[in-house]
Parts: C-alpha cells; sequence; structure tokens
C-alpha cells in the first residue's frame, strides 16, 4: 500500500516554471536524444496518449504541417508516449503512406515512464499507464518557461502553441509582457511602474495608457 501511494506520488511530481527542465537521455525515432543535445535551442516536448489512436494522429499531422513554423523560430518539436519504438515508427509510416503526411520530428519511446514522471506528464485520474496531452515550453537556457495540460479527449490547437512561444519570445526580446489575445503584430504591455517616479513619469513616455499601471506599445 505504501508503494502504491509512493508511486502515485512520483507521478505526480511535476517540474515548476522557472526551474531548470530535468534533464533526460531517451531512445527516439531519431536515434538516442538528451534534452541538453538542444541547448541554445527552444525546445517544444509534448507528449500524447498512445500511437495509433485517433485524436493523436490528427495532432501529429497538425504538428507536422508546422514543423517549418517551429524551425523558423529556433524551435525543436519532440513527441513522447509510453510506447515503443518500433511502435512509434510503423504508426509514422502508417501516417505517411494513409494521409500523405511525414512526421519531421523526433518522437521518445518512454516505456518505463521515466521521462513520463518526471514532467507529471501521468495523471492516474485519467490514465496509470498512458501520458495525458502535455506541452512543455523549454528556453535555449534549458529553462521551463511555460506548460500547457490537456484531457485525452480534446486535441491542441498548434496556433495556440505557436502563439505562445512568440508571445515568450517577445518577452524575452523586449522586455515586455503581452495581453490576452496577442497575436504577432499587435500591441504588447509595457510592465507597470514600480515606484512612484517611474508612475509619474509614465505619461510622458509616449505609451498609450488607459491608466497608469496599464500601459501598451508597438513594437
Amino acid at each position: 500500500m505504501a508503494m502504491e501511494s509512493e508511486c502515485e506520488c512520483e507521478c505526480f511530481s511535476m517540474p515548476i516554471i522557472g526551474d531548470p527542465a530535468p534533464d533526460f537521455e531517451a531512445v527516439t525515432t531519431q536515434g538516442p536524444k538528451k534534452l541538453s543535445d538542444f541547448r541554445g535551442k527552444w525546445v517544444v516536448l509534448f507528449s500524447h496518449p498512445a500511437d495509433f489512436t485517433p485524436v493523436c494522429t490528427t495532432e501529429f499531422m497538425a504538428f507536422a504541417k508546422a514543423s517549418e513554423d517551429f524551425e523558423v523560430l529556433n524551435a525543436q518539436l519532440m513527441g513522447l508516449s509510453i510506447d515503443s519504438v518500433s511502435s512509434h515508427l510503423a504508426w509514422i509510416r502508417n501516417i505517411k503512406e494513409k494521409m500523405g503526411i511525414s512526421v519531421p520530428f523526433p518522437v521518445i519511446a518512454d516505456l518505463d515512464m521515466n521521462i513520463a514522471i518526471k514532467y507529471g506528464m501521468i495523471h492516474p485520474g485519467q490514465s496509470n499507464t498512458a501520458t495525458i496531452r502535455t506541452v512543455f515550453y523549454i528556453d535555449p537556457e534549458g529553462i521551463l518557461r511555460a506548460m500547457i495540460y490537456y484531457p485525452m479527449s480534446n486535441g491542441r490547437s498548434v496556433h495556440e502553441i505557436l502563439r505562445l512561444l512568440k508571445a515568450l519570445q517577445v518577452t524575452d526580446r523586449h522586455g515586455v509582457a503581452t495581453p490576452a489575445n496577442w497575436e504577432p503584430g499587435s500591441q504588447v504591455v509595457v510592465p507597470p511602474p514600480k515606484t512612484q517616479a517611474e508612475m509619474e513619469r509614465r505619461a510622458e513616455e509616449g505609451y498609450e495608457c488607459k491608466d497608469w499601471y496599464l500601459c501598451f506599445r508597438d513594437i
């Protein structure tokens, strides 16, 4: 009973935004890979419940179609599920043969659930033997910057996953925040002033302000 409780706690452990992303070495459809191999690039690590399943197939097709968009943003896609490399390869071949779409990114085989547990991809309320739909954004320094979780029943929006990556890069590049529903080309949010002097100067800094704490600008 104690061992079962420990396993459940371990499955629920997960990294925290702002912490170094747990490193790993894994067997993939493109050979052995380490997370640290991609230092200097963004990594978008995403899990899916299982190969040869309908929703996951639509997601892989969508990620494959958008792979060049991720490459332009200096980002490496990596898929993962608790399936073997043989299963991954057969599924990728099936997607190519039946759907006419090539999957260009590596897919991790995590049969021992080592990576899935490190990243909190196993939620016992959904399944003890399959990963839910997670997305982890890891920056070029190896820091976890954002996480998205979806249930097994609902496919992800690749447009949103790309949008958030672009927003994170804009934040880093310009030292700004992005408002709700931000899209590339629209205004960004200027960080609020931290002192009374900064607050009083705000009106003279040329921003489009709704009030002292909410100002927008173009980039």
